[in-house]
């Protein structure tokens, strides 16, 4: 992907490629979007773990991208190999368009994705559903962490009508 910055029309937030020193505020963010959407899920990390597991995993495995909002950052986005691997914007901050800006930009990485969520996430599965995404697995939990059920929704681009052979007469 290249290296770029997009503004998000619905409310002036940024998006940007996300640099190391963006890891404290992204383990943040996931961390209270992940438990307001999910009080009853365990407490699994610390905070301390949470930023370790940013700055020593999703941003040097993943391609890593930010909403910043009068600088300071709103939610955060990271994909790899098709694979949407994190979602999160700030409670007080969601259905701006921000979530829907950073999906923007992983649909622009891939022809299709993947991403895990969990069945008790109904604001999660709502968003999916409504950018596109249908569901193609669910699992008991036996393999995630938290050992909840989960599912998986994939997208996949619809074909371009130039890619289409024409119609002969």
């Amino acid at each position: 992907m290249t290296q770029r910055l997009l503004e998000v029309d619905s409310c002036g937030a940024l998006l940007r490629r996300a640099r190391m020193e963006d890891m404290p505020d992204a383990a943040k963010i996931h961390r209270i979007a992940f438990f307001t959407a999910m009080p009853h899920m365990p407490v699994l990390h610390t905070p301390e773990e949470d930023l370790n597991f940013y700055t020593t995993g999703v941003f040097i495995s993943s391609e890593v991208w930010v909403a910043e909002f009068d600088d300071v950052l709103a939610g955060v986005i990271a994909c790899r190999d098709g694979l949407l691997q994190h979602l999160y914007v700030i409670p007080k901050c969601q259905r701006q368009g921000i979530g829907s800006s950073l999906l923007s930009v992983a649909k622009s990485m891939s022809d299709s994705l993947r991403v895990w969520t969990f069945q008790c996430n109904e604001g999660a599965r709502n968003f999916y559903e409504k950018h596109g995404f249908r569901v193609v697995q669910r699992s008991n939990g036996a393999r995630n962490e938290e050992r909840q059920p989960d599912m998986m929704y994939v997208w996949e681009r619809e074909p371009s009508s130039e890619s289409q052979p024409s119609a002969r007469a």
